[in-house]
């Protein structure tokens, strides 16, 4: 069944990206490296050999402001993509999260009246807004692939089929960094407080977080003397968070691409975030965080609107409590930045708290057991398998 598989896998923004290449590496482990990959992504996929048809940074956009003027162009390339699936006719398409522009994809198959499986990997977060999103999945998707154990029944009523394959950030390695061997890489001495600054992987959102950013990190350069902070970025930030940087006072390292970042977790001592994947990756990582966002004032009043949850950090989420600060929009300042990562560095309870609560959550989220990529990768083939014969009629 394996000889020559042939998967069209789209990821629409880093996050996503990254998804995408554990699942990749799973799928070629199980098949012994004979599956073959076309389709849309980043570093991670194309670290296993995928090259990408469209530049991930042109659809690494978020919010309803941010989007619009991108429209059109985002548009086209649904189009484009639609169109090369249909001539590549590959055993399965796989989307990942991006749902905005994912989705489109979908709906564009069907239309045409292609019959391709299609299996969506992370599941649209219908408990906290919008429910009516999982009846559209149905018309179009054939399988998803949820991330949260309590998520399929959301699904499975309305007639999708859904399986939990587990949070793919526990096999992530962030708890395998070597913080030592960093700060002696970098010339930080132990006793230096080292900040870990996160400031997102969209243009808009580093826009909006890095002055911010950047007050909060006065201020505690003031508390603590000699304070250094190191920037992991992404390739589609890279030049916009170095600018900014070049500005500023304080000793800083900006770090491209991830083959330092979970070396930086492991040296650091607190962290500033952006809400999002990187805040599990710091929570597998052992490091206190506190989590911080702000959107375009006109998403922000659509989102707070609609969203039934009470957090944005999945950690959060899970237990039901604030276990990792959280700072959103108007709250995102930076005094109680500074003040919030302050607590941290100089409260040690605090700091075994927070480390604590994000393991217990971890748990829930697949820490310890079978690797959720290649839990991801069984279903996927399990599901290639069962549907070809439906294909061939």
């Amino acid at each position: 069944m394996t000889d020559g598989l042939f998967i069209y896998i789209i990821a629409g923004e880093p996050s996503g990206d990254f998804l995408g290449g554990r699942l990749m590496a799973a799928l070629k482990e199980r098949t012994g490296g004979t599956v073959r990959f076309a389709g849309i992504g980043g570093e991670d996929m194309a670290a296993q050999g995928l090259a990408s048809r469209v530049p991930l940074e042109e659809l690494a956009v978020m919010g309803i402001a941010e989007v619009i003027p991108r429209a059109r162009a985002i548009f086209r390339r649904v189009r484009e993509t639609v169109a090369d699936i249909v001539r590549a006719a590959p055993d399965a398409v796989v989307t990942i999260d991006s749902s905005g522009f994912t989705w489109r994809i979908a709906h564009g198959l069907r239309r045409r009246g292609s019959r391709v499986t299609l299996i969506h990997y992370v599941a649209p977060m219908v408990w906290a807004w919008r429910a009516g999103r999982a009846r559209r999945m149905a018309r179009w998707y054939d399988h998803l692939l949820a991330l949260l154990p309590f998520e399929p029944p959301y699904f499975t009523k309305v007639g999708l089929a859904c399986s939990y394959v587990g949070h793919p950030v526990v096999e992530s390695g962030a708890d395998r960094g070597d913080g030592a061997e960093f700060r002696r890489r970098h010339g930080i001495d132990p006793a230096t407080k080292l900040l870990v600054l996160l400031p997102g992987s969209r243009r808009g959102e580093v826009s909006r977080l890095m002055p911010i950013f950047a007050r909060a990190v006065a201020l505690l350069a003031k508390r603590y003397p000699g304070l250094t902070v190191v920037v992991p970025t992404t390739a589609s930030v890279h030049a916009q968070v170095s600018e900014e940087i070049a500005r500023w006072g304080v000793k800083t390292i900006v770090l491209r691409g991830s083959g330092e970042k979970y070396d930086a977790f492991a040296a650091g001592d607190v962290a500033l975030a952006a809400s999002g994947t990187v805040a599990l990756e710091l929570a597998l990582a052992r490091l206190p965080s506190v989590i911080a966002y702000r959107l375009n004032g006109l998403t922000h009043a659509v989102v707070r609107s609609i969203v039934r949850v009470d957090y944005v950090h999945l950690v959060n989420v899970v237990l039901g409590r604030e276990a990792v600060p959280e700072l959103i929009q108007t709250e995102c300042t930076p005094e109680r930045l500074a003040a919030a990562a302050g607590h941290l560095l100089d409260d040690s309870s605090a700091r075994a708290a927070q480390i604590a609560s994000c393991q217990e959550a971890l748990g829930q989220l697949g820490l310890g057991a079978v690797s959720p990529g290649l839990r991801a990768a069984d279903e996927v083939l399990a599901i290639i398998a069962a549907r070809a014969p439906q294909r061939k009629e």
